[in-house]
């Protein structure tokens, strides 16, 4: 059975005063397109942050209404789940009533967990499903089943999706004040304890968590200490974990699984990946400079994006779709925990990261209890990129050198010129319409950068981290874990009453 796996839609986001609804529009279209190719019998996970606020606007739910709308004429499975941005309320609204469009939305969470149960060769057709559920609407219980026209084989169990919203402690502690609960790693461990999962068939889980290991982007939403970490371990009785709140994408080695292959990080969007060191840089003593791909015509990032002239409605994509990437296919030994990542860049630190949607295709369950997992990703591209260039004014504004190039992509350009340009910004814009920001890096800001990068290595500082260097100093000595744990909670417990 195929899912396709999307997440941090962040739909109605603004990056640097600069709006991406156009974008998220041009993105959606491009998705549809790939949906319609794959046509995935298991259907859409989207896991949470549907919006970027929690209250969006009405063009941000708009665009969501359309994309849902569409999805709809797909007659594709829909499982929704609310984000950290989103607000769960807005997100539950209406949830009884979608089921029977085969649109699943997480309601808020009450103790329990909404189970949807798929089984193999089903009819995914609106019609049937909204048959097959006449009686939920009356009896109204976490399950849903979809219609099975034959049952399901030992060897293709049925696939048990459960939608889990985007979890704090306090929010499980409230249901279950007799479980101790005091990090975001036994607030998941109690809720996933009372679902009632069967271990014979097979079990998706989408939410919206920070797993601990996962490599995080600049913007992103930071917790004090890193008290939002949940151990992988809690996510046992899974096959798949379709994973939200991380923009880049990547897999999570789970304890049982660390040496296996399918376990290894997607390192696309890493720093450290072999694309992260073509820095498009432009000035005389770097190697590239003799020809810089940064500027030149043939360069993959100076193709022009063609913008789609009727934005109105969602409709496929006139851009071809990207090309699949090699399938892997591997039976695990324990869950695969997988972070979709963002459709777009919305930070910098983000340059970097080869956006995608992820491709999950759930075989046969074995004798040994393990399910055979196919995973693949189909790469999306931007109507605009998001993308840093280095060099001074007039190698920056030299015809040649941008003349053909994709202008119009979101830039954070540094001036490498040692005395400053008058008006900079607004002239570079003549040419890149789309400047989000200017740096210059020369002399004197590197004489400035040591001061500000202690002060804003301060800011950057958890009230845990500044606890413990205050501990340090007055004891000469760390903190024991045990009493790391115990304030980290405390801490937590101040933030959760601020709230």
């Amino acid at each position: 059975m195929k899912f396709i796996h999307l997440a941090d839609l962040h739909i109605g986001k603004r990056v640097n005063a600069f709006s991406m609804l156009e974008d998220q529009r041009y993105i959606l279209k491009q998705i549809l397109s790939i949906l319609r190719e794959e046509q995935p019998d298991g259907g859409v996970i989207l896991a949470g942050d549907i919006y970027d606020k929690a209250i969006p606007s009405a063009e941000a739910v708009e665009l969501f209404d359309e994309f849902l709308y569409q999805l709809s004429v797909l007659k594709l499975r829909v499982f929704v789940i609310a984000g950290n941005h989103d607000s769960p309320e807005r997100i539950a609204f209406g949830n009884r009533l979608m089921d029977h469009e085969g649109i699943y939305l997480s309601p808020v969470y009450d103790g329990s967990v909404k189970r949807i149960s798929c089984v193999e060769g089903a009819d995914t057709d609106n019609a049937s499903v909204r048959t097959a559920d006449a009686d939920a609407s009356v009896s109204y219980a976490a399950d849903v089943h979809d219609p099975a026209p034959d049952a399901p084989t030992d060897a293709f169990p049925p696939v048990d999706v459960y939608l889990l919203p985007f979890l704090k402690p306090a929010n499980v502690r409230r249901f279950y004040p007799e479980e101790q609960i005091v990090s975001y790693t036994d607030a998941l461990r109690v809720a996933i304890s009372h679902m009632d999962i069967d271990p014979t068939h097979r079990n998706v889980l989408v939410t919206h968590q920070f797993v601990t290991g996962a490599s995080r982007s600049d913007s992103e939403d930071l917790s004090v200490g890193g008290t939002d970490n949940v151990d992988a371990s809690v996510f046992a009785p899974f096959d798949y974990v379709a994973l939200g709140h991380l923009h880049g994408p990547q897999q999570i080695h789970s304890p049982s699984d660390r040496d296996h292959p399918a376990a290894e990080e997607d390192n696309t969007f890493h720093r450290d990946h072999p694309a992260a060191e073509e820095d498009n840089t432009f000035h005389r003593d770097h190697p590239a400079a003799e020809g810089d791909n940064t500027f030149q015509r043939d360069h993959p990032a100076a193709e022009k994006r063609t913008s789609v002239e009727d934005r109105s409605v969602l409709e496929e994509s006139t851009e071809p779709s990207a090309e699949e990437t090699t399938s892997t296919e591997e039976s695990t030994r324990g869950p695969i925990l997988r972070y979709a990542g963002t459709p777009l860049k919305y930070s910098f630190s983000e340059a970097h990261h080869h956006k995608s949607v992820t491709i999950v295709a759930l075989g046969a369950k074995k004798a040994d209890g393990t399910t055979d997992i196919d995973i693949r990703t189909r790469e999306l591209t931007p109507l605009r990129d998001m993308r840093e260039l280095r060099g001074s004014y007039e190698e920056l504004t030299l015809r040649s050198n941008y003349e053909g190039t994709a202008t119009d992509d979101y830039l954070h350009v540094t001036l490498t010129d040692e005395i400053e340009v008058p008006d900079a910004a607004r002239r570079l814009q003549v040419i890149y319409p789309n400047l989000m920001k200017l740096d210059y890096d020369n002399a004197r800001t590197r004489g400035q950068r040591s001061e500000s990068w202690e002060l804003e290595d301060l800011e950057k500082k958890s009230p845990l981290d500044l606890f413990s260097e205050l501990f340090d100093k007055q004891n000469h000595k760390d903190m024991t874990a045990e009493q790391a744990h115990y304030m980290a909670a405390q801490i937590e417990k101040i933030w959760e009453n601020q709230e």
